[in-house]
């Protein structure tokens, strides 16, 4: 199916839904959804950022500001994940009670407001990998436009770019709590760590990034093809001692270089789900 194909479907999609309530991180693929979705509905759809520590304050100013650019209604709700052990135990499971605990605070409100969907922005690439917050969602009733229609991750970006979005090539950013192998447990000043040692990487002008926090130690990760400039560019000695004012004792690079979902090689593929 063409790409055009692909946005008149999703403009359609939209078009019979008639209201929607849009689960809107910010990142690349809900504020496609949440263009789309303002575009087709215009103030019979609303935009909702949920807001815990796992989200960086940068990430909520980032999310604000590309809403008003679009013009569409947001509303921001607190969620409470990080009171459940369930979650902060941090089991191979997380993300279903992450999403759970989102929907469980966006489904209510939706019916409260009168929208009889909830979407979001799960892409058709995401159901290749291990999601198990895909399944709480539609277990709550979620819609995935993107995914429904087969439109995947590079696509996103193709027609962000096409429909003049700045923000179409932004680095994914999912929710602090990926940065811990699981069984570790995850607090709240273990997330405000790991955020602040990424902002300060990202302020030095490295975006593609992720610092994977384990115990003291922290692993810095980033393309490969950024590794020789990174050891070359970067004043070492003080990005050390700036990881360990914040807390940590070790500071590593990964030499694979950055990969997403990465912390999930450790599963058993059975446990994954994947395919020969």
């Amino acid at each position: 199916m063409m790409l055009a194909e692909k946005l008149e479907k999703l403009t359609a999609l939209f078009t019979e839904m008639e209201q929607a309530l849009i689960a809107y991180s910010g990142g690349v693929d809900s504020t496609l959804i949440a263009k789309i979705g303002f575009d087709v509905l215009g103030d019979r759809a609303l935009a909702v950022t949920a807001v815990s520590p796992s989200l960086l304050p940068e990430e909520l100013a980032d999310a604000t500001a590309q809403a008003a650019t679009i013009g569409i209604a947001h509303k921001i709700v607190d969620t409470h994940e990080m009171e459940n052990p369930n979650y902060t135990s941090n089991p191979v499971n997380r993300c279903y009670f992450c999403k759970s605990e989102l929907h469980d605070t966006l489904k209510p409100l939706a019916l409260e407001l009168g929208y009889p969907y909830v979407v979001d922005g799960v892409n058709a690439d995401d159901l290749q990998d291990y999601r198990p917050g895909i399944q709480a969602a539609k277990e709550r009733g979620a819609r995935s436009p993107l995914a429904e229609i087969g439109i995947t991750k590079a696509e996103v970006r193709q027609l962000s770019q096409q429909l003049g979005l700045p923000w179409w090539d932004k680095p994914a950013q999912p929710c602090l709590s990926s940065r811990f192998p699981y069984g570790e447990e995850i607090t709240i000043a273990k997330l405000q760590r790991v955020g602040r040692a990424e902002i300060y990487l990202r302020n030095l002008g490295w975006d593609n990034l992720r610092v994977r926090s384990e115990a003291d130690t922290a692993r810095i990760e980033l393309p490969p093809e950024k590794i020789a400039d990174f050891v070359s560019k970067t004043d070492l000695p003080n990005l050390v001692t700036t990881f360990q004012n914040l807390g940590f004792i070790y500071v590593t690079l990964d030499l694979e270089g950055y990969r997403s979902g990465k912390l999930n090689q450790v599963l058993n593929r059975e446990v994954v789900g994947t395919k020969n």
